[in-house]
């Protein structure tokens, strides 16, 4: 697979607008579409569906936890069962819609905590692919790509599933192959610098982390983000680097 382009839309919901899903449509190759709990609504996971058929993209699940509030952006303590069933659920939503328009659900892409939490935790990292395993036919889970990517290659193997690995081409990376956090100077890189990264991922596989390691990533997708026009730009410019 040659690096493809992921981002997170479908994240409106009633009268709440978020993102450009229109902008960034046609530049992208991969749609993690949001599952109705950290946003999203029916009629608004419908739009996005059609968005992306008349695009041409492919869509993956985008579930998490129940916090409109907080947009999913906090750590809820579950059960395994609860956290199963909880993914089922979302799966099973988005699924069930697309495939009434004739589109095919490709993959889960967990959002926000749901996402940090399986990357930090192995037991709910297990769980997420147990779901996943379970459904009524095989998805591939997108997670994030670090040292232990064997090892997680491993765990999915063991679950009877596929990975794919995300890079993210705007953030820095910490000497362990972990995202720096926001909170820290130089964690969001600017387009000068994201694009560099890019090109460095696509001729070499290696990222440079903030101490200016070289380190080696499997990469299988680029994560970008279309809050903004600046956002919708800066992956335009993506999208002409990678060809």
């Amino acid at each position: 697979m040659s690096l493809q382009l992921n981002c997170d839309l479908g994240e409106s919901f009633g009268s709440w607008k978020m993102g450009l899903d229109e902008a960034v449509m046609p530049h992208i190759d991969l749609a993690n579409i949001a599952c109705g709990f950290h946003a999203g609504d029916p009629l608004v996971m419908q739009r996005t569906l059609s968005l992306a058929k008349q695009n041409n993209v492919t869509i993956g699940a985008h579930p998490g936890y129940p916090d409109l509030e907080g947009f999913g952006r906090r750590s809820l303590k579950t059960s395994a069962t609860e956290l199963k069933a909880m993914l089922l659920y979302q799966i099973a939503a988005i699924d069930g819609m697309a495939s009434t328009i004739g589109l095919t659900l490709k993959y889960v892409k967990p959002h926000g905590a749901m996402y940090n939490d399986m990357m930090a935790d192995t037991a709910i990292r297990k769980t997420v692919m147990a779901a996943i395993s379970s459904h009524h036919r095989p998805l591939i889970l997108m997670l994030q790509s670090t040292p232990e990517a064997e090892q997680h290659e491993q765990e999915a193997k063991d679950a009877g599933i596929r990975l794919w690995f995300e890079v993210f081409a705007d953030r820095c990376y910490a000497d362990d192959g972990k995202l720096l956090a926001r909170s820290q100077a130089g964690a969001v890189h600017n387009t000068e610098k994201m694009l560099s990264q890019v090109k460095q991922l696509q001729e070499h596989g290696t990222i440079t982390t903030i101490s200016g390691e070289t380190l080696r990533l499997r990469a299988d997708t680029l994560c970008v983000h279309g809050d903004n026009m600046d956002g919708v730009n800066a992956i335009q410019q993506i999208r002409e680097l990678i060809k």
